[in-house]
């Protein structure tokens, strides 16, 4: 699962981002991806964290759950995060993450059709397909890390997922999760530095993050526009230049965002618009 606004998920985007916020930090993400293809896919996640400056360290919870298709694959996980920091001088720090997520998988067997139930008229009775018995829901660990270097204007990182290859199927056979590798940077540039005093300067933060599992890849490159209290953003997520081969989309959309953030609160709401066919 990717969100468009992955700054908004930044538990999700790289555990080391645990506790980056000096107050207590509560969030919550919502993407409804390809929606009229027809029951696509629904992610939803939750994410907590907090900073413990005597610990130098920072720990989250965040839940997350994808569903999709007709029959309601869904996958939920809840990851334990936690995050060490070592300050670099007044103002750089490196920190360095954990996540331990369980997760499980499951199928709404109910909303199923087999093979053998469309062939004969079978009034409702169960399938004789071998695969209905042996379908059930899948329980897994999931481990990953993550490396991050930030001031107050600048950040960079990277992050490991599936370190361990998960095994989610539900068919009692193997079916491994790739690793994924991400490396994700951005910027906050203030654009008045005048000698006049102003209540709201506009700021420009520019950021990329760039993903890779097994032979799929995917670039989201942009910035948004802070004058307070407006947010409006404008992403391309693709691969400039490459023509891709087979299943592997690499022109995909354009995201714009509108959003409102405050004191203590922030909301957003973004549309991608498909660029590839």
């Amino acid at each position: 699962p990717a969100f468009s606004q992955y700054y908004a998920a930044p538990l999700y985007l790289n555990p080391a981002f645990a506790g980056s916020s000096p107050d207590h930090r509560l969030i919550a993400n919502h993407r409804n991806q390809w929606p009229a293809a027809g029951r696509g896919f629904q992610t939803y996640a939750m994410s907590y964290d907090a900073n413990v400056p005597s610990l130098r360290s920072g720990f989250g919870l965040m839940l997350m759950t994808d569903k999709a298709g007709s029959a309601s694959l869904r996958s939920t996980v809840l990851h334990g995060i936690y995050s060490y920091k070592l300050k670099l001088g007044d103002s750089w720090v490196i920190a360095t993450g954990l996540d331990f997520g369980y997760g499980s998988r499951s199928i709404e067997m109910n909303k199923l059709i087999f093979g053998d139930q469309l062939q004969f008229d079978t009034n409702g009775a169960p399938s004789d397909d071998p695969a209905a018995s042996r379908l059930g829901m899948a329980r897994y660990f999931d481990f990953g890390s993550g490396l991050l270097i930030y001031n107050k204007t600048f950040w960079m990182g990277a992050s490991i997922n599936h370190m361990n290859h998960p095994n989610r199927s539900m068919l009692g056979e193997e079916a491994l999760i790739p690793v994924a590798t991400s490396i994700h940077g951005g910027l906050r540039i203030p654009l008045y530095n005048g000698p006049f005093h102003r209540q709201a300067i506009p700021v420009l933060s520019p950021s990329f993050v760039y993903k890779r599992q097994g032979r799929f890849e995917q670039l989201d490159v942009g910035a948004y526009l802070l004058y307070d209290p407006l947010v409006l953003g404008v992403w391309y997520r693709g691969i400039p230049f490459n023509k891709g081969s087979g299943s592997n989309i690499t022109q995909d959309a354009v995201v714009v965002v509108l959003g409102f953030q405050f004191d203590r609160f922030e909301v957003s709401y973004s549309y991608d618009m498909t660029v590839s066919k």
